[in-house]
């Protein structure tokens, strides 16, 4: 019986590969062959069953060659049986410092608790992010849904950690028995990393490929870490094929993600990506209003004076994290000292966050960021060439330049090689009309406009 499976393993090597070889086959021990079936051991059910699917095949016609007959497999679990081997490839990335994921829940040790702040009921919704909202309802709802990923981008505090916990929160209490697994990549990579090193592969791929939703939060990290993302990949098909939900969060879109393997991005980029939008003013007030309403009840009695929120709306534009940070400030500041919540003390409290909000951005540091992005010549920006590939550009340059600086009309003419007003006037009104229809001029806008902040 050993020579016999010794020379199916070696046929089945030499056919499937030597990595699919080292992950499916050889854990595998044939243990008899009795009435036409034979009986093969398997550490897991989740070995038995991928390898059912589809391997059979394969296995049934090496035993055939090598002279059994053999019309059927039957597989048991069985310890004791080979542990699945190491990646032969590449030697493993380094391990980040074991910390614990912002959020992770599933039905092993890696289980956490996720932030309890983090609902629908206090995600605030406006035009920015409204479509990522509905998009995270319809997932953590566990119908049926048309796509698959869901991948999330933006910059920090624009809420993609708030709705990856709260698709995880919501789909959990309408399905307790489902199995839900929320971390970051930088955890994926360690618990990767980890059963590489154990030599325990079968138990991580069977937790990973075995779950009803999956969550990677900071996607990005694993890019340029070459076995992390070949693991990530076959996870990722595994998942699809057996039509299993996918969420996805990142810094950037998929095909921003420099070092990311392009099989990963073609993969990433088949379901639904949303942008989260930098806050408008009407976002921002409404987080505050809400804010506000929190922290009466954790410092009451304290005077809120009219056109506060309104200030603070319109000097911290960075990101939500900041802005909460500002309000959370001021109440605690005026319960230490029994002032009234005023402009006055708001200026003097926040001296620091305003200054960095006022960060000024130029008419020329905006050229050269639009050239740069689009790679044309800073020259041809503002020369007088008419060609669409650099008008568009250049309209572009003039939309951020009218919207990110206090330059006038005529001011902002005078830096792109001494045009008219109305030409800036018209170049801001059709980007305006653009970014309502085109969606990638939109990403590309905010793009550049979150590089400009930085």
């Amino acid at each position: 019986m050993n020579e016999l499976w010794a020379g199916v393993r070696s046929e089945l090597e030499a056919r499937v590969g030597s990595h699919n070889f080292a992950t499916w086959i050889a854990p595998l021990d044939l243990r008899a062959i009795e009435g036409g079936a034979a009986d093969i051991a398997c550490p897991t059910r989740f070995l038995s069953d991928w390898v059912s699917r589809h391997y059979t095949r394969p296995i049934l016609d090496a035993l055939s060659r090598q002279g059994a007959e053999v019309e059927r497999l039957n597989f048991t679990i069985a310890t004791g049986t080979r542990p699945a081997a190491a990646a032969p490839a590449q030697a493993p990335e380094q391990p980040a410092p074991r910390v614990p994921a912002r959020g992770i829940m599933g039905d092993d040790e890696m289980s956490a608790p996720l932030d309890s702040r983090f609902t629908f009921d206090n995600f605030i919704v406006g035009k920015p992010n409204e479509l990522a909202h509905a998009a995270a309802r319809r997932v953590a709802e566990g119908g049926p849904v048309t796509f698959n990923p869901l991948f999330l981008y933006g910059g920090v505090g624009l809420g993609k950690t708030h709705l990856m916990h709260a698709i995880a929160r919501e789909r959990q209490a309408r399905d307790p028995d489902a199995r839900v697994l929320y971390l970051s990549a930088e955890q994926f990579m360690y618990r990767f990393v980890r059963a590489l090193r154990e030599r325990t592969v079968m138990n991580f791929k069977e937790l990973f490929r075995t779950v009803d939703l999956l969550m990677v939060d900071d996607v990005q990290f694993i890019a340029g870490k070459d076995s992390t993302q070949e693991e990530f990949f076959h996870t990722f098909n595994a998942l699809v094929d057996q039509g299993k939900q996918i969420v996805i969060s990142a810094d950037r879109a998929p095909g921003e993600i420099k070092d990311m393997e392009e099989r990963i991005r073609s993969r990433l980029s088949c379901g639904l990506i949303v942008d989260l939008h930098p806050t408008d003013y009407e976002l921002r007030l409404s987080i505050l209003q809400s804010k506000t309403d929190l922290f009466r009840a954790t410092y009451p009695g304290l005077t809120l004076c009219d056109g506060v929120l309104e200030f603070l709306a319109h000097r911290i534009t960075s990101n939500v994290r900041v802005l909460e940070g500002a309000l959370q400030r001021l109440f605690a500041f005026a319960s230490l000292t029994g002032h009234d919540i005023d402009l006055d003390m708001t200026q003097e409290s926040l001296a620091d966050i305003l200054r960095a909000s006022d960060r000024k951005v130029s008419v020329e540091e905006i050229q050269r960021k639009v050239a740069e992005h689009y790679n044309i010549r800073l020259s041809d920006l503002v020369g007088p060439k008419r060609v669409r590939t650099l008008a568009r550009p250049r309209q572009i340059a003039m939309y951020l330049a009218k919207q990110m600086t206090s330059r006038s009309l005529p001011e902002i003419g005078r830096r792109f090689g001494g045009r008219d007003h109305t030409t800036i006037m018209h170049g801001v009104r059709k980007i305006e009309e653009l970014r309502r229809e085109d969606r990638s001029m939109a990403e590309d806008i905010d793009l550049l406009r979150r590089a400009l902040q930085m």
